[in-house]
């Protein structure tokens, strides 16, 4: 018989025994179904996970700082007149103007950006409402590269302008009444309507968009406690908040950006003492966004090579993959496991076919059917139920993801588009289909065999 006339027989027995058919089908769909889905699930809580790492933590990120361990090479402190070639010349672990050029060109570099820590700072509106903020310095108009979204405005090269983080615009409360609050709290700290007060202002919103603010720092250090003013910054943008907090939350991030020129500036003004910032051409601190974390290592050894020191977020991510391996592997396991189950069901109707078709395997071997096309013919037709189990368990694992989406889209409030919250990647088709495939031939082994030894005058004579 030849592999056409072997296939249409098989087609023909799958097509007839309608019950069997199904029966053996449903047990191989819910395996591949429960491989699927299981496999789906994992992937999907890993790039979810990977996601939420990535919006906090920052793995597509390095950050460089000058490197301690390499010894300077003379004095100088960074001032002299000589500028940044002076500095590198004394100081080869500093990080220069000259390296930060260097890091920005290489290969997979997004973007390359010093953020220089200023300090807490009180800032002041025109109208005399004031908070305490975190200034760092930077180069504004790449802050879009570093995920920084805005709600209003943007970066601007001018100067002394300024981009405000939203929790900066929350909260800005005129100094006589916050003094007044503060002064109660400490006063009677159980009092409940202060507190309440006091978390309604720090949740306020303020209108700051192109509004002119003022940072001030107190000595400390002075017998007097002598406080400076800067200058007047311009608010040039308004960041969008971050995804997932409130504005509680939002309240606590007060961040201002400032240029770094205008760092130079303040750290004059403000009389502040920060180690490298506030420096022409120094930085203590440089945020080098990557094209893919597939590219961290590698850069990280070439920014290595200039003498200066890196750290990533990036065993975060290792971490996180082998934890979802092993929940992949049990969910794996317990598909193969349902299709075990599966494979027995086929076995037995298998087995009870060959002796409801024993007259037929007779007359087949009488016509001239070897062992062999009687084997294939039950393997072929075990391999057809595989095959047919796997194309239904797909279309049953996208039911099932699709609810799931729905569910998930209904607890959160949101109407999720297929695949946004769990998706099936394209690699998990083959992966469950060819284990119902595996499944039905090796099921149909035994069968085959138990038919190819049937003797065709006994099983002719006995029907």
């Amino acid at each position: 018989m030849r592999i056409s006339d072997i296939s249409r027989l098989a087609w023909d027995q799958v097509r007839r025994r309608k019950v069997v058919t199904g029966l053996c089908m449903a047990g191989i769909s819910i395996g591949c179904a429960a491989i699927i889905v299981a496999l789906s699930l994992g992937e999907s809580a890993q790039s979810y996970s990977e996601k939420t790492l990535n919006q906090y933590l920052k793995m597509d990120e390095i950050t460089v700082m000058p490197n301690s361990g390499i010894p300077s090479q003379g004095g100088g402190n960074g001032n002299g007149s000589g500028g940044s070639e002076e500095i590198t010349s004394l100081d080869p672990g500093r990080l220069t103007r000259q390296k930060l050029e260097i890091i920005q060109g290489l290969n997979h570099v997004i973007a390359a950006a010093p953020f220089q820590e200023l300090g807490n700072i009180q800032m002041y509106t025109m109208d005399n409402r004031m908070a305490d903020v975190q200034v760092i310095a930077t180069d504004l108009r790449l802050l879009a590269k570093f995920d920084k979204t805005f709600m209003q405005g943007g970066g601007s090269d001018l100067p002394s302008t300024a981009v405000l983080s939203y929790g900066a615009t929350l909260g800005l409360i005129d100094t006589e009444t916050r003094q007044k609050i503060f002064d109660g709290m400490n006063n009677d700290p159980f009092n409940i309507q202060l507190r309440e007060q006091y978390d309604s202002l720090s949740i306020l919103p303020s209108e700051m968009y192109q509004q002119q603010i003022q940072l001030q720092a107190q000595d400390y250090s002075s017998m007097n406690g002598q406080t400076y003013s800067s200058s007047p910054l311009r608010v040039s943008g308004i960041l969008n908040k971050v995804a997932g907090i409130d504005d509680m939350m939002a309240a606590y991030d007060k961040v201002i950006y400032v240029s770094l020129e205008s760092a130079e500036r303040l750290v004059e003004e403000l009389n502040l003492h920060n180690g490298a910032a506030g420096q022409a051409g120094v930085y203590n601190s440089v945020i080098v966004k990557v094209d893919s974390t597939d590219n961290i290592l590698q850069l990280e050894q070439l920014i290595q090579k200039l003498t200066l020191s890196t750290s990533t977020n990036l065993y975060q991510q290792e971490m996180l993959a082998q934890e979802f391996d092993m929940v992949k592997k049990a969910a794996l396991g317990v598909g193969v496991f349902i299709l075990i189950i599966a494979s027995i069901s086929i076995i037995v109707a298998m087995t009870m076919s060959t002796h409801q078709r024993r007259r037929q395997i007779g007359i087949m071997k009488v016509l001239g059917a070897n062992m062999g096309q009687i084997r294939n013919m039950f393997i072929t037709e075990a391999a057809l139920l595989g095959l047919m189990g796997g194309i239904l368990g797909v279309l049953i694992s996208y039911l099932i993801i699709f609810a799931i989406n729905q569910l998930l889209g209904t607890q959160t409030g949101t109407e999720p588009s297929a695949g946004d919250i769990v998706f099936i990647p394209i690699m998990t088709l083959p992966v469950g289909i060819a284990f119902a495939l595996m499944t039905g031939v090796l099921s149909g082994i035994y069968p085959a065999i138990s038919a190819s030894r049937t003797d065709a005058l006994t099983a002719i004579k006995r029907d």
